[in-house]
């Protein structure tokens, strides 16, 4: 079985990607591939024009990556472990100390920033992943089902978050099943089912390519449709 098959789109800087779908659609392969982290059998993907599957130790550096599968290590605290992210990517200390600094006041976790990692809530933990993944000062973002678990004041830090990442003139791309949440965040959509990308636009181009005027309805036509080779 393929599990993603010829998924084909560009995203731009200061622009927010939704690649869409539900479950089993695809949306986790495609980031991994492009994380390097699982080879493609064919094709390929450039990240600021280097090749995934020709550079991707390269690749990892331009890349920042938000999932709530991501753990943070329980008995370190969040700077302790934020320094070390940003000694695994040759940042400096003082750079390393004025990013924790910044990040801790955008992402308002100065208050337990000294605290070990294993007290802390789901929303807590989360807020050190996004910071996480900026250590490094990446170009681009993947954020993998990143308001998962979360309330709706950790939902609405995220999504802070993505419009920092727009300002900041970062590349995002995000990968959620939660398309209500999804018309808030992204510029564009691609709407995957099955392997394949089946629309892609602005909300806009696909209300005018579909006839739906929302995500859901655009996915439940997606679902509903017979499979190819047979009759309706």
């Amino acid at each position: 079985m393929t599990a993603v098959n010829h998924v084909s789109f560009r995203v731009d800087k200061a622009e927010v990607f939704g690649l869409l779908g539900p479950n089993g659609a695809g949306k986790t392969t495609t980031l991994r591939m492009m994380l390097g982290l699982l080879r493609p059998s064919s094709g390929d993907a450039a990240i600021d024009g280097f090749s995934v599957t020709k550079d991707p130790n390269r690749i990892k550096r331009l890349i920042g990556f938000v999932s709530t599968s991501v753990g943070v290590y329980q008995w370190l605290t969040p700077r302790e472990m934020l320094s070390f992210v940003a000694d695994l990517y040759d940042v400096s200390p003082a750079v390393a100390k004025q990013k924790i600094d910044e990040l801790a006041s955008l992402l308002n976790f100065e208050s337990y920033i000294d605290r070990r990692c294993g007290v802390l809530s789901t929303g807590q933990k989360q807020r050190i992943n996004l910071a996480r993944a900026l250590m490094h000062d990446p170009p681009v973002m993947l954020l993998d089902e990143p308001t998962r678990g979360l309330d709706i004041v950790g939902s609405q830090v995220v999504f802070e978050y993505i419009q920092h990442l727009r300002s900041e003139g970062k590349a995002v791309i995000i990968c959620t099943h939660r398309l209500d949440e999804a018309e808030r965040f992204a510029d564009r959509f691609g709407l995957l089912h099955e392997g394949r990308l089946k629309h892609c636009g602005t909300l806009a181009e696909l209300r005018k390519s579909t006839g739906e005027q929302t995500l859901t309805q655009m996915f439940i036509g997606l679902l509903n449709r017979p499979a190819l080779g047979t009759s309706s």
